[in-house]
C-alpha cells in the first residue's frame, strides 16, 4: 500500500498539517479495518498517533470537503481528454435505532418502499470513457419536522381510503384508459 500521506499530499492547500495528518490516519485505519467503522475501531487501526482522541478532535472538526474532494480530484483523477457529467442522486442505507442524527423514513427504489435508515444526496463527476463516478459534494438530507409532520399526514389520509366492496381480480368489463395525472414533485 502506498504511503497516504504522498497521496494527501495535495490536500495540503486547504489544510493544516495537524488535520492532514489526522486524515491520514483516519485513511489508513479505513482501508485496514474490516467489518463496522466506528471511531473505537478506527482507533484501533490507526495505529501510532491515532488514539480514540485524536479520531474524536478529527471528526469534531468543520471540514471544507466539497473542496477536498475537488482538489482531490483535479490532481489524481482527472484527465483533460475526458468528458465529465455532473450529476446528482440519492443514497439511502438502512439503519436500525432510534438515536441517529437524521434517522428517518426515506423510500429505497432496492426494497421498493420507505425503509427506515439515512439519506445522502450527491453530487458526482462521471466519466463516460472510464464510466465511473466521482462524489465531489455528499451532503445527508435530514428532514424538518414540518416535513415529516406532512409525510404522517398523507400516509394517515392514504389509510383512510378502504375498499368498500370486494372485486373480482382483473381489470372490470368495459373500463376505458384514463390519462395519468401528473406526478408531484418532491423539494430535492
Amino acid at each position: 500500500m502506498p504511503d497516504i500521506m504522498l497521496v494527501v499530499a495535495c490536500l495540503s492547500q486547504c489544510l493544516d498539517p495537524t488535520t492532514l495528518r489526522q486524515l491520514s490516519r483516519v485513511i489508513e485505519a479505513m482501508l485496514a479495518m474490516t467489518g463496522r467503522v466506528t471511531m473505537r475501531g478506527l482507533a484501533r487501526w490507526a495505529g501510532k498517533g491515532g488514539s480514540y482522541r485524536t479520531i474524536q478532535r478529527f471528526f469534531a472538526q468543520v471540514l471544507p470537503w466539497a473542496i477536498l474532494f475537488w482538489v482531490f480530484f483535479r490532481q489524481h483523477v482527472y484527465r483533460p481528454n475526458d468528458v465529465y457529467l455532473l450529476v446528482g442522486d440519492e443514497v439511502v442505507a438502512t439503519k436500525a435505532g432510534k438515536l441517529t442524527h437524521g434517522l428517518d423514513r426515506f423510500f429505497s427504489s432496492l426494497y421498493g418502499k420507505p425503509v427506515p435508515g439515512l439519506a445522502f444526496f450527491t453530487f458526482s463527476l462521471v466519466s463516460t470513457q472510464q464510466r465511473r463516478s466521482f462524489p465531489i459534494r455528499v451532503e445527508q438530507v435530514v428532514r424538518s419536522e414540518a416535513e415529516k409532520a406532512a409525510s404522517k399526514a398523507k400516509a394517515a389520509a392514504k389509510q383512510v381510503k378502504a375498499p368498500s366492496a370486494q372485486r373480482r381480480p382483473g381489470r372490470p368489463k368495459g373500463s376505458k384508459n384514463k390519462p395519468k395525472a401528473d406526478g408531484t414533485f418532491t423539494p430535492e
